[in-house]
């Protein structure tokens, strides 16, 4: 479970600029402070040039957990996934949130900003910040991930 006390790091490419300032705007009002990383409009960019710093602060440590949107949620997150203890999950239904940090310990959750409703999508991050790792059988999974 991540606190109100972190910072939560956020960004999108131009495919999911309009659910980032959304969510920014209910998670803001909901008392949670944000890191944005960008993009700053809905004008073409590469979604790399959006994962590659939020990935590599929370590969260091810099930051605890981060949302990562594009059109699709696949190519930010495959980006985001060549990092070291970055473990960016999919995610497109609350169950999937839920799971994706029960038992994957994700610490990003990446959102297909063209293709899932904007309030499952707030659910969704509320829901990935407030489940905490269940740890026991799942930890030895997630020790086998970095190479």
């Amino acid at each position: 479970m991540f606190t109100k006390e972190i910072s939560i790091a956020i960004g999108a490419d131009h495919g999911g600029y309009t659910l980032k300032q959304f969510l920014i705007y209910n998670l803001q009002e909901a008392g949670y402070t944000l890191k944005d990383y960008g993009t700053d409009s809905e004008k073409s960019v590469d979604y790399p040039d959006i994962a590659h710093p939020l990935a590599k602060d929370i590969s260091t440590g810099k930051m605890k957990v981060g949302i990562l949107i594009c059109g699709t949620g696949n190519g930010i997150s495959m980006t985001a996934n060549k990092y070291k203890n970055v473990r960016a999950a999919l995610c497109w239904r609350t169950e999937i949130a839920e799971l994706a940090r029960l038992h994957n310990d994700a610490n990003i959750i990446a959102l297909p900003g063209r293709f899932i409703d904007f309030e499952i999508a707030l659910e969704m991050v509320k829901l990935f910040l407030n489940t905490s790792f269940e740890g026991g059988r799942h930890l030895k999974r997630i020790e086998k991930i970095n190479i």
